[in-house]
């Protein structure tokens, strides 16, 4: 349910204080909620965090006489965080003077002599037809998290791509609009101090590390149990749908997350080859609904933290977390997962975070309206960015070395992206260099067969190539192939290395790394298909093999 608006009364007598408030409780409790307080100190502290809690006042009612300020200078300041709402006067005979200057001076809508009796000839035929009129141009603000930032700034765009993966709605403020203006100026913010988030309880953060807003949100960064089952680490579809089906076995289950559930597939804008789905859904619908199924099985879920270390000592394992805590578990399923490779080319590195984005593209999509978007990349994630970005863009080109996209991309994308008349295809080209100020503002663009080199107009960069696995961190005895990828199963026999490694006395397991007891799914597998149903069928079948481990030892 809706907050209601509010009716604000400031009279310093207790007696009239109380006599309006209940005058007005009667009248108007149904559709208002009414405040009062005796003191203006009170009252203007309380406007700041009624503006930013995003609550709204309707009308101020005060009293002239106050020993604090004067009431007609209190209704006057109440115009620098409400400006829309009535003010009304409360005066003494002896004060209607002032309450005319008032009206001019001050905008005062009304003013009412004391006493009012009886209220429903001298006092509600007036506060209705001022509140009426206030309802009639009344617009909600915006009731949750606002972040205030630069559009181009790194920090930003950490902070929305941060609070998006975890399917937290919030507005944004570019602090160049005339509303983020106002917003600094009340919580007499400095410029260095942003990005700054102000949130649903009226806190406000300044340049927050990531770990403060998590904790702020409600997101659980201390595993609660001594003992696990089985750790998954990785909140991608893969390790979802082994949380799924490790809690619903009832195995006690830690799903631990570096970044933001979802993986690569939790920013795709639309999935439409994922089975039982003939309409399609987003990578964050699909992540919403598979967190709510993991947490109601009784999944820890522990974010935003990363593993940097595992120690094997018998049969446990020992995870060490960034921030140095220790997780113990008898089993361990790793699915952490590939990011996007990084383009190394002049510029790049430069403009990361402003104006040029690894995936993210439906963070920012709402600041491409108009403009002229590149995407970078010729697999689904690149064809499914191109397809959301064209709903905003002016035009939206999609750069790849090949001939075509056949070869990388799904038929049914490949279909669509030919179907909208503001995405062009550039074949055989490759950028050299990103030229622009304090944000991306020209590509260079190379023609790999003409070695002809031209210099475009370009607000934004989206870049989708190649997949690195999440595998730096692993230990030795964890063997990967020559790209980093999470060598199993049968496998593991042609690595040189596995007789040195390999401790148990069985062959490996299906999904088995080369340690026992720990299992590798989804894309940070060697030779995974890239798929989300598969991720989804590796994360579930993992499990079962986490089930016999459990078994044997």
């Amino acid at each position: 349910m809706d907050q209601q608006p509010i009716i604000f009364v400031i009279d310093d007598d207790q007696q009239v204080l109380r006599a309006i408030s209940r005058d007005l409780k009667n009248h108007y409790r149904q559709d208002y909620r009414i405040l009062s307080t005796a003191s203006v100190k009170e009252a203007l502290d309380s406007l700041l965090e009624l503006k930013n809690k995003g609550e709204v006042v309707a009308l101020f009612l005060s009293d002239q006489r106050m020993p604090e300020m004067e009431g007609v200078d209190f209704l006057c300041r109440t115009t620098t965080f409400f400006p829309n709402a009535k003010r009304v006067l409360l005066t003494a005979y002896a004060d209607t003077d002032a309450a005319i200057k008032a009206i001019n001076e001050v905008k005062l809508d009304y003013y009412l002599t004391k006493p009012w009796d009886p209220p429903e000839e001298k006092l509600y035929p007036i506060l209705t037809d001022l509140l009426e009129d206030w309802q009639g141009h009344y617009r909600p603000d915006f009731r949750g998290i606002k972040v205030i930032g630069y559009q181009y700034s790194p920090k930003s765009h950490d902070i929305k791509e941060f609070l998006s993966g975890y399917l937290v709605p919030y507005l944004w403020m570019d602090a160049n609009t005339e509303d983020a203006q106002k917003a600094i100026k009340l919580n007499k913010l400095d410029t260095k101090e942003l990005p700054a988030i102000i949130f649903a309880d009226g806190t406000l953060l300044k340049n927050p590390p990531v770990k403060d807003i998590a904790a702020k949100i409600g997101l659980n960064q201390e595993a609660k149990s001594d003992m696990y089952d089985v750790v998954i680490i990785g909140a991608g579809p893969a390790g979802l749908a082994a949380s799924v089906y490790g809690s619903s076995e009832g195995l006690k289950t830690l799903l631990i997350e570096k970044k933001a559930p979802g993986g690569q597939a939790g920013t795709s804008s639309r999935i439409e080859n994922y089975l039982g789905f003939p309409a399609g859904l987003s990578g964050a619908d699909l992540t919403r609904r598979a967190i709510t199924q993991s947490a109601r099985f009784g999944t820890d879920f522990l974010s935003p933290q990363a593993v940097k270390e595992i120690k094997l000592k018998d049969n446990y394992k020992t995870l060490i977390l960034d921030d140095g805590k220790e997780v113990t578990t008898k089993s361990v399923v790793i699915t952490t997962g590939v990011d996007y490779r990084q383009l190394n080319t002049p510029g790049i590195d430069k403009f990361t975070g402003a104006g040029i984005y690894y995936g993210a593209a439906m963070t920012e999509a709402a600041s491409c309206k108009d403009k002229h978007v590149y995407v970078v990349g010729g697999g689904n994630s690149a064809g499914q960015a191109a397809m959301y970005l064209s709903k905003f863009a002016k035009e939206v080109f999609i750069l790849i070395r090949k001939d075509s996209l056949a070869a990388t991309m799904s038929s049914y994308l490949i279909d669509q992206i030919g179907n909208e008349s503001n995405i062009t295809l550039m074949p055989y080209s490759e950028i050299t260099e990103a030229i622009g100020d304090s944000n991306l503002q020209q590509l260079k663009i190379q023609n790999l067969q003409t070695k002809a080199e031209k210099t475009l107009e370009a607000d934004a960069l989206y870049i989708f190539i190649g997949a690195k696995p999440y595998t730096d961190w692993l230990c030795k005895d964890i063997i990967t192939n020559n790209k980093g990828f999470i060598e199993t199963g049968r496998d593991l026999n042609l690595c040189p290395d596995f007789e040195k490694v390999w401790k148990g006395n069985r062959d490996p397991y299906l999904l088995e790394t080369s340690c026992p007891g720990i299992f590798a799914a989804g894309d940070v597998r060697a030779g995974a298909m890239n798929r989300v149903a598969s991720a989804v069928g590796e994360g579930s079948m993992a499990i079962s093999f986490v089930h016999k481990y459990l078994n044997e030892v």
